[in-house]
């Protein structure tokens, strides 16, 4: 642990001016990440004596090794810049809100020829409307089962829909009238695409001519006689009526309101919001979150508020049926300038962020917060606490939720935390080392019978996995075609994740020695470009222009081989653990301990002892390392499975030079089979999109098939 007063920065050094600050530990990660009206008296009170700080902050301040800051011109930027820094260094002793999971929505994927509904989660599409966030995906199977009776849209997979249109023959849902059976012409891809926006519009709150419509189609019917007909019509507006009344009214003035409730100890807070639209509840959100700043009340509440609101692209609008009194309620809404089109109300930040928003507590910074969120809008945002009336009464079943899923979280978690805690006390103990393994990966090698090696890195922070910084590595051994055993693969995963390590902490070294502190530091990196009108991704780092930026393109972090483990875990025993400790040593990596874990007794082994370490079989720190290496052997098996799989689905097209993925597959879907291709002449084959004479003739002779006399070659 580190002296606060060894890195405490000089009083006059300190501008008396807002900004944000950022402590570093002795590895340079970003540790922890505040924002301050006066930076000198913010940053003097960490430096104050520490047994004056709170548990949390004396923690954080003696795992910090420095601290540097970022000075701006208004309150208003150093939230958002904030906001910016906590989402891209994911400090660890700043409160994160996320959600227990990806919530699902309702889409409508208006982008393709033939649109389709579905259930979605994760990011944003473009060319797709989204209606919700749902909190269970079966809502949404059961919403849409009652709408599909009215307005037949697509719902198949693009395979089950190619299948079809090939035989000719429609699915089953096409067979009971539950889809309008595109795929063999039933309907025109035009008509088809009608009814997708009409199942919109209904989404959208324009409910009542499409029940007036149906209402009326009914009473034809049955005045002439076709009563089979009529009875369907009567069910089909008891299925739209089943959907509208599925949304009670909240709050009868049509409020447009995100209402928040906190629920806290000293350990852990719960917050609840329901999203209220046209005054219903059109959704539900929580989070429970461990307390490791020292925040009240109204500082959990400003931190909410900024992360909720930060990504406003992301944030989906809440949207869901209204009921003939709201007809036509989003389209009023174009009309008066509010948004341009249907998909600028579903989809803009001024949908994201309410007019409204109702909290327990007023954030301490409330004008500067107000301001953001007004910005973020594109007109006035309210922040209030309400006070009486039906709004209270909804923040007070909000309030009601969040105690509830507190006191759940707390029931399900009390024993997991405790023996967390107890693992890492009883693996400091057992290993000798000098402190809790806060950071531990573990590593393993797969392959069948020395082919296809693969080798796995999985990550665990504070006793939990951390997968986004997991990390597949492809053996390739000294010739190239792979390591002669499992020694010798470890030797070489090792050696390459160590190798990034030192590469990167020398390059942060050799930056903050010529006076850049910020040269490798992608959050910087990203400001400037920003200031300057350029992509930060497309940057390196002294700014130049490259083709992969230093983000990684399947996280959407930055890259993280820069931070070491405080433990290495490698599966296997005293063999496996000696060439682990020889690749580490070679390195010159000497902070990092070492043990690794043998299947048959489940022995730990410390690098040059004679006899392992034998735990106990109830031993919580076994179980962790016992996770780790079941962990470990999972996520390698899967990427070896993976490339096993590709290596026997090769085909001889494979095989042409000059012939890559796209192309391969303009010929398979051009030609239908390799045999067709085989039976083409070198006209049909230049025909295909991207596939020239040259390259016809190098397949037709890679399949076997001579091209015919005259032929450009």
């Amino acid at each position: 642990m580190a002296d606060p007063s060894s890195y405490r920065p000089a009083p006059g050094e300190v501008p008396d001016a807002p900004g944000v600050y950022r402590f570093r530990d002795p590895h340079g990660r970003v540790v922890y990440v505040g924002k301050a009206k006066s930076l000198r008296s913010r940053l003097a009170s960490y430096f104050q004596d520490p047994s004056a700080l709170h548990q949390r902050t004396r923690q954080m301040v003696t795992t910090a090794s420095s601290v540097e800051w970022t000075v701006v011109g208004t309150e208003v930027e150093s939230l958002a810049l904030e906001y910016a820094w906590i989402k891209e260094f994911d400090p660890r002793f700043n409160v994160k809100y996320r959600d227990d999971k990806s919530y699902p929505f309702l889409a409508v994927t208006m982008g393709e020829e033939i649109p389709r509904v579905q259930v979605m989660r994760g990011a944003k599409r473009k060319g797709t409307r989204y209606f919700g966030p749902y909190t269970h995906a079966w809502a949404i199977r059961e919403t849409v089962d009652l709408l599909l009776r009215v307005f037949p849209v697509r719902t198949c997979s693009p395979g089950v829909y190619r299948r079809a249109a090939s035989s000719g023959r429609a699915c089953l849902l096409g067979y009971i009238d539950k889809c309008s059976a595109p795929c063999v012409g039933r309907i025109s891809p035009e008509d088809h695409r009608e009814l997708a926006e009409e199942f919109c519009r209904f989404m959208e709150g324009e409910t009542g001519p499409h029940l007036r419509r149906l209402e009326k189609e009914m009473r034809a019917a049955a005045a002439a006689q076709d009563y089979e007909r009529a009875a369907r019509l009567r069910d089909d507006v008891a299925a739209l009526r089943r959907v509208v009344e599925k949304n009670a009214v909240v709050l009868p003035d049509g409020t447009d309101a995100d209402v928040f409730a906190l629920a806290a100890d000293d350990l852990e807070a719960s917050v609840q919001v329901f999203h209220v639209r046209g005054g219903r509840i059109r959704g539900q959100r929580g989070w429970v979150v461990e307390r490791v700043e020292d925040l009240d009340d109204a500082g959990l509440v400003e931190h909410l508020l900024q992360q909720v609101y930060g990504d406003s692209e992301a944030f989906a609008v809440p949207v869901a049926p209204n009921d003939e009194r709201s007809v036509g309620k989003s389209r009023r809404r174009v009309r008066d300038g509010e948004a341009t089109s249907v998909d600028d109300v579903v989809h803009t930040p001024t949908t994201a962020v309410p007019r409204e928003i109702l909290v327990p507590v007023l954030p301490e910074d409330l004008a500067g917060l107000t301001e953001w969120l007004s910005g973020l809008r594109g007109s006035r945002v309210s922040i209030r606490v309400p006070q009486r009336g039906d709004k209270k009464t909804l923040a007070e079943t909000v309030r009601t939720n969040a105690e509830q899923a507190l006191r759940l979280h707390k029931s399900r978690r009390a024993g997991d935390l405790t023996s967390r805690s107890q693992a890492l006390r009883e693996l400091e103990e057992a290993l000798g080392l000098p402190e809790s393994p806060l950071r531990i990966e573990c590593y393993d090698i797969s392959h069948t019978q020395g082919s296809h090696q693969v080798g796995s890195m999985v990550v665990f922070e504070d006793g939990v996995p951390k997968k986004s910084e997991y990390r597949h590595f492809i053996v390739r051994g000294e010739d190239g075609e792979g390591a002669r055993d499992d020694t010798a693969a470890m030797d070489e995963v090792l050696r390459r994740r160590f190798r990034r390590y030192l590469a990167e902490r020398e390059a942060m070294a050799e930056a903050r020695e010529n006076g850049d502190p910020g040269a490798h530091d992608p959050a910087e990196r990203a400001v400037g470009a920003a200031l300057a009108g350029q992509d930060p991704d497309q940057l390196d780092d002294d700014g130049v222009p490259l083709r992969s930026g230093p983000v990684d393109p399947t996280t959407g972090r930055a890259r993280r081989f820069a931070y070491p483990p405080n433990l290495v875990v490698v599966d296997g025993g005293q063999p496996q653990v000696a060439a682990a400790a020889r690749a580490l040593a070679d390195l010159g990596v000497e902070d990092v301990a070492l043990v690794g874990l043998a299947k048959r007794l489940e022995e730990v082994w410390l690098p040059g002892d004679d006899f392992p370490v034998v735990l106990p079989r109830t031993s919580p720190a076994l179980y962790l390392l016992q996770h780790l290496r079941d962990e470990s052997h999972r996520f390698a098996i899967s990427h070896h499975r993976s490339r096993r799989a590709k290596a026997m689905t090769r085909s001889v097209l494979d095989d042409v030079p000059g012939l890559g993925p796209t192309r391969q597959a303009a010929l398979l879907k051009a030609f239908g089979s390799v045999k067709n291709i085989r039976a083409a002449s070198v006209e049909e084959v230049a025909a295909v999109k991207g596939v020239g004479p040259r390259t016809a003739v190098a397949v037709l002779e890679a399949l076997g098939s001579a091209p015919s006399a005259g032929s450009p070659g």
